[in-house]
């Protein structure tokens, strides 16, 4: 089927698109920036990092309900459509975070705060899960053959932007209000926010047009057996090559945070500033990285991050441990990411293109959404818990040995810009 495609159209596509993926990830990530603040609101009081584990733990229970909105939500963008699945998702998350902007803390009503804040991020990480699936489905079914890497790029350059928008709000708020109103009520501005403008993505979706890929579809009922039957290596693949990147990106884009405040001795906005130096570059990398794979193929990209992010893991996070200097702080990070970027940059694409259409969106949602709940989303927990424990550099080598088992697997990959089963252009 033949369905032409200006480029405005194919950018203006996938943006509308992706503007859900960009609030969502702007609510997801506001629990990361902002925890450092409304930790002690939740939980009982004890030191920093024991508080800050008990939030990265519920910000784990978020990650494992990933897949069950992945498997929910796939299937149903694989039967019905994918728009009607985009616009649910939104509504999941708007519903998450005014929960959260809402919810009295632990000194109000005791352990009915935690317990609140745990359904909020089980709401979010099912909206999560079908999200970034469906819309992943959509943008590779809208985008033309030879320009998928960097649509690919564009595509997660925006969910980087919900990341960095709240980072931004997380200086700037951390400059206008003082330690003890943000403590207060400040940190709750972000998910008021996050609510509003899930309203305004609800609303641009509205008018969003159906692939043409999804139109030509089979009318097969899908299954999750079908799945598993037919394509039981492309699912595990997409599970192995998951791994090593989405650990990489959890640890050099998300916990480093945490990390620069929590074991390197930088303040908060110091902290906070050099994480979003590093995902500025990170981000404006992402469509440059996407269109290099459209034309020396995904699989060259995916091994040498596999090669060079095993190899500098521990050596950087072992610095950073050390170093005292922003700007020295700031080169390692953005070092890292840019290394995390030749995975990011096409993970959307690849995981697309080894399915066709009776089954995209599930086999693109649910086996990533597992590894990333495995090893994402206990990115956090599991350096805090190692901190804790007094074996800080064990994480260091477990990121290193996690990348190098997703390294097997890209090596194994096939070229899926050439042999892609996505055949409508």
């Amino acid at each position: 089927m033949t369905y032409e495609l200006r480029p405005g159209q194919r950018l203006g596509s996938i943006l509308r698109a992706s503007a859900g993926n960009m609030v969502e990830c702007f609510d997801w990530f506001s629990y990361a920036a902002f925890a450092l603040y409304f930790a002690k609101v939740f939980f009982p009081a004890g030191d920093q990092t024991a508080q800050l584990l008990s939030s990265a733990a519920v910000y784990a229970v978020g990650f494992f309900f990933r897949p069950l909105g992945a498997w929910l939500m796939g299937l149903y963008g694989d039967r019905v459509g994918r728009r009607g699945t985009l616009i649910a998702s939104v509504w999941l998350m708007c519903i998450g975070s005014m929960a959260i902007a809402v919810c009295p803390g632990y000194a109000t009503i005791g352990i009915a705060a935690p317990i609140v804040l745990v359904l909020a991020r089980i709401l979010q990480g099912i909206s999560m899960g079908g999200e970034y699936g469906t819309s992943a489905t959509y943008m590779s079914e809208m985008a033309g053959r030879r320009d998928r890497g960097f649509w690919s790029g564009v595509f997660y350059a925006t969910l980087m932007s919900g990341q960095l928008l709240s980072l931004a709000l997380f200086l700037v708020l951390g400059h206008v209000l003082s330690p003890e109103t943000m403590q207060a009520w400040g940190w709750r501005i972000p998910f008021f926010i996050g609510g509003a403008l899930a309203l305004i993505v609800f609303w641009l979706r509205q008018d969003m047009k159906e692939t043409p890929s999804f139109m030509a579809r089979s009318k097969v009922r899908v299954t999750t057996w079908d799945l598993v039957r037919t394509h039981p290596r492309q699912s595990l693949m997409v599970m192995g090559l998951t791994a090593g990147g989405t650990l990489g990106y959890y640890t050099f884009g998300t916990y480093i945070q945490k990390f620069l405040a929590n074991t390197s001795g930088f303040s908060k906005d110091q902290a906070s500033l050099i994480t979003a130096g590093a995902m500025l570059i990170f981000m404006l990398a992402q469509p440059l990285v996407g269109g290099l794979s459209d034309r020396i193929g995904r699989r060259p990209l995916l091994i040498t991050f596999g090669i060079v992010g095993a190899a500098m893991t521990w050596p950087v996070l072992a610095a950073l441990s050390h170093t005292k200097d922003v700007a020295t702080a700031l080169i390692l990070v953005t070092f890292a990411l840019l290394v995390v970027s030749l995975y990011s940059a096409v993970n959307a694409i690849v995981k697309a293109e080894l399915f066709p259409t009776e089954v995209r969106a599930l086999g693109v949602s649910l086996p990533y959404s597992l590894a990333n709940a495995i090893f994402g989303g206990t990115a956090e927990f599991v350096a805090l818990a190692f901190k804790q424990a007094g074996h800080e550099t064990w994480f260091f080598t477990y990121v290193t040995v996690v990348i190098l088992g997703s390294l097997l697997v890209y090596l194994g990959l096939p070229e899926t810009q050439k042999d892609s089963r996505i055949v409508e252009d």
